[in-house]
């Protein structure tokens, strides 16, 4: 299965590439935090392809930290500057994550490995492992469920709501259609969780690659408009 984390390691650093890109024309605050997000989605990624060959506790940490906490809170922190109109609110949740951030961060780099991490097995999934591994405190925990379900709902619901927008107005189709791919795709990883419980464990790395092909179809989709169909900046997160 590492295959198909490599591929989904090079769509997210291309699809990364892009969007600072577009961050480089625009300069709007929502197109960087979906490049930092697509950074950590794609270090989350690389960082499975590396423990599908041998047992690095750094790359095990950086896995947990960037797949497991960071990725969506922070995509997720791209549509709530794109559709938050009072730009203090958005800047005050921004400040909010970027500690909680720091914080997890800080959290994973010392929290203790166990005995098991010398029976590492790089035939296995790394998500099939790493609760043996890694120690994970009641705040390390808490703190991935809430940036998780942070990160689930803006990015989400925000492209759902877009998406809803552009149909209730009757306009942009492509626009339209491409919220509901980035909705479609983000959902992909989160439900992760559901195939590790159901014993799916290779299903995560099929996921993610949906996950962050859907989405980078639908970013496309959704900035292919000419600047004449241009619509309500307010109304569109991913028009910029």
């Amino acid at each position: 299965m590492h295959y198909i984390s490599i591929l989904s390691t090079i769509v997210s650093f291309v699809f990364a590439a892009a969007v600072f890109n577009r961050y480089r024309q625009k300069k709007g605050p929502h197109l960087l935090m979906w490049g930092i997000g697509l950074v950590f989605y794609g270090l989350g990624t690389l960082t499975e392809v590396v423990l599908s060959f041998t047992f690095s506790p750094l790359a095990l940490r950086i896995w947990y930290l960037t797949g497991a906490m960071l990725t969506a809170a922070w995509l997720g922190q791209g549509s709530v500057y794109l559709l938050v109109r009072k730009r203090q609110v958005a800047t005050m949740l921004m400040v909010i994550l970027a500690v909680l951030s720091i914080v997890a961060a800080l959290l994973i780099l010392v929290a203790p490995l166990t005995q098991a991490a010398s029976s590492f097995d790089v035939t296995r999934p790394v998500s099939d492992q790493y609760k043996e591994i890694l120690t994970r405190s009641g705040i390390i925990v808490a703190l991935t469920i809430i940036l998780n379900i942070y990160g689930t709902i803006t990015l989400v619901g925000g492209a759902l709501y877009s998406a809803w927008l552009f149909w209730r107005k009757k306009i942009l189709f492509n626009r339209m259609l491409g919220n509901i791919l980035i909705a479609a795709g983000a959902l992909m990883p989160a439900m992760a969780g559901t195939f590790l419980r159901m014993g799916l464990v290779d299903w995560l790395y099929v996921s993610e690659f949906l996950g962050v092909v859907l989405m980078y179809a639908g970013f496309s989709l959704a900035t292919s408009s000419n600047p004449a169909e241009e619509f309500s900046p307010s109304a569109t997160p991913v028009s910029n």
